[in-house]
């Protein structure tokens, strides 16, 4: 099918959506297993114990849940505050948190401790930028940030305004929330809240008990969670996690003309944010590229940029190894989906 679906369903028990473009999951959102805190989720939390050598301290989340906290300075130990989980928990480590609380829906991001309004940039239009921007000034208190989201463009101005009242509604009450014993106050988004917040409205969309079934989603998954990925011409590559980091490596296959060691990476370079995504890999990223020769590593930097640039999950390019390898740092927005 040709355009765009976003299937929302259940896959292995969990809640999850999928978004399927022109015939091919593009991405996948899955609940974790568990009862661990989601990304976004908002906590009163009091200040525990610093733990030296590493930089901050720990908080006390809500019952026996733990957090650390990196940015401790002048925190002292039974202060309250608020923090937001920032990325998802490495197994046998606290949840990673920080201060600096967002409040994000489809339009809008309320950001109280970040003052101004700023409008997405890939918004180009000058007259859709000025009315987006008096319209946020309008809204929202003083001190208070507004980003208003690429999805403004094509919106209705109400549905924006809601969205921006409801986000500083929800960053007043729960400033005003603020003291106490630790305690969850806003849950993060599911894979369902997500798809609506963060993905663009499909052509289609599926919604129902059997909305996997009628997309073929399982079958889709199945195919993407494999650690194999064909890039045509008889290349093929391996996207491998491990505990410390996730292994790609690339391989030319039966191609043994000269370029074949290009043409193969170049591939996966065009593969790999969906691969990552579909999977949702983070953390240390290391590319075992086919063998090429010095000169072309300015094009696989260049390549690599382009592809990632579109991509949701914040991504750094940190550059060669003495070994030739090529190292990413992706933020670990999602639990890891594996076949098992």
């Amino acid at each position: 099918m040709k355009g765009s679906v976003i299937a929302l369903g259940e896959w292995r028990g969990r809640k999850a959506a999928a978004l399927i473009v022109d015939g091919r999951l593009d991405d996948l959102l899955v609940d974790p297993e568990g009862d661990g805190p989601l990304p976004g989720a908002i906590f009163r939390a009091v200040a525990d114990r610093p733990m030296k050598g590493q930089g901050g301290l720990t908080v006390k989340l809500d019952g026996d849940l733990r957090g650390f906290l990196r940015q401790s300075k002048g925190l002292r130990p039974g202060q309250s505050l608020l923090v937001q989980v920032g990325t998802f928990a490495e197994a046998g480590k606290a949840v990673p948190v920080n201060t600096r609380l967002l409040f994000k829906s489809r339009h809008a991001i309320v950001t109280p401790d970040a003052p101004g309004v700023n409008v997405s940039r890939r918004i180009r239009d000058d007259d859709i930028r000025d009315e987006l921007t008096m319209l946020g000034k309008s809204m929202v208190p003083e001190g208070t940030g507004l980003i208003l989201r690429s999805s403004c463009e094509g919106a209705g101005i109400e549905e924006i305004e809601a969205d921006i009242a409801a986000m500083v509604d929800l960053a007043a009450q729960v400033a005003a929330d603020a003291d106490g014993q630790p305690e969850l106050l806003v849950d993060g988004p599911d894979a369902h809240l997500s798809a609506w917040r963060d993905w663009p409205k499909p052509d289609l969309l599926a919604d129902g008990p059997t909305a996997f079934e009628d997309h073929g989603v399982d079958e889709m998954i199945d195919t993407a969670l494999s650690s194999r990925i064909d890039l045509g011409g008889g290349a093929y590559a391996f996207v491998e996690p491990t505990r410390a980091l996730v292994a790609v490596d690339v391989n030319t296959g039966g191609d043994t003309s000269p370029a074949a060691g290009l043409k193969a990476n170049l591939a996966l370079i065009k593969a790999l944010p969906r691969a990552l995504r579909c999977r949702g890999l983070g953390g240390q990223i290391t590319i075992d590229f086919a063998p090429l020769p010095k000169r072309d590593r300015r094009q696989i930097e260049t390549s690599l940029r382009a592809a990632f640039r579109s991509d949701p999950i914040e991504t750094a390019l940190a550059g060669w190894t003495p070994l030739g390898h090529f190292e990413l740092q992706r933020k670990r927005e999602r639990a890891p989906v594996t076949a098992a």
